[in-house]
Order: structure tokens, then C-alpha cells, then sequence
């Protein structure tokens, strides 16, 4: 059977499930909002037990990023983000996950060859692309005179 490409585009546009933008919006927003939120709890936690706002923030970080790689060895946090879609993809707890979900997928084929070779597989991009974004903005700003 013969088929143009936009009677293919039709036909898969009426066989493809509609969907539910408005719900799945909102469920981002809530979910991602709720880990913001657990963010700012847990930065005011640190706060609280005596540490200045510079290494509360890095203590958040860094809680943060074992809470997410231990959501993510339990497999909790797939579960998670099969409810809250982009929601989950919030910066620092989407990047861990990013490392961890390959990592486990591949510690059958060992520490080195399998957990160790791929665990940047998924997140080695975001990096490379992360830190040559900051150097061409970090150029910008010093030939522009922004720069301090």
C-alpha cells in the first residue's frame, strides 16, 4: 500500500492516543513544586542546625542528590516520574537521576564496564554542553564588559 507522507501524518495523527496536556501540566507543576518545596525545607533545616545560607545551599545540594540517587536505586523515583512527568526533571534531582537510572541498568555487566562506563551516558552530554554554554556566556560577558 502507497502512502504520502501527509496521508501517513494523518493517518498516524488520528491512530496516536490525544493527550491530556492541561492534567499532565499540572501534575508537572505540583510535582516539581513539591520537590522545590522539600528543597526549601530541607535548606531551612540546615540553616537551622547552625550552618551559614553559603553552605546550607551546598548542604541542600548535596542532600538533594542522595535523596534523588536513593529514590532512584529503590526505584521509587521512576514511579514518580511516571506520575509527574517534567515535574521530576527539577535540575538537581532530574541530573541525579540521570547518572543513577544507567548506573543500574548496566551494574550486571559489572563495576567498571558496566555501572562506571555508563553511568555518564545520559548526563556526559548535559555536562559538555553545560560547561561550553558557560564558557561562550563567560566570554560574552568579559567582551561586553559585564563580567567583574
Amino acid at each position: 500500500m502507497e502512502m504520502s507522507d501527509k496521508d501517513y501524518q494523518a493517518y498516524v495523527k488520528q491512530k496516536a492516543p490525544k493527550s491530556p496536556i492541561v492534567k499532565d501540566t499540572a501534575l508537572a507543576f505540583c510535582v516539581g513544586g513539591a520537590i522545590c518545596m522539600l528543597g526549601q525545607w530541607i535548606q531551612n533545616s540546615w540553616i537551622a542546625s547552625s550552618l551559614d545560607q553559603e553552605a546550607a545551599g551546598a548542604a541542600t545540594s548535596c542532600s538533594l542528590v542522595v535523596l534523588s540517587a536513593l529514590l532512584t536505586g529503590l526505584n521509587l523515583y521512576n514511579k514518580l516520574a511516571r506520575f509527574g512527568g517534567a515535574g521530576t526533571l527539577v535540575p538537581i534531582t532530574g541530573f541525579a537521576n540521570a547518572v543513577v537510572s544507567p548506573a543500574m541498568d548496566f551494574r550486571s555487566e559489572g563495576f567498571i564496564t558496566g555501572m562506571a562506563a555508563k553511568m555518564f551516558t545520559i548526563a556526559g552530554p548535559v555536562i559538555v554542553y553545560g560547561v561550553g554554554a558557560s564558557v561562550v556566556y563567560g566570554v560574552f560577558c568579559m567582551l561586553s564588559g559585564m563580567g567583574g
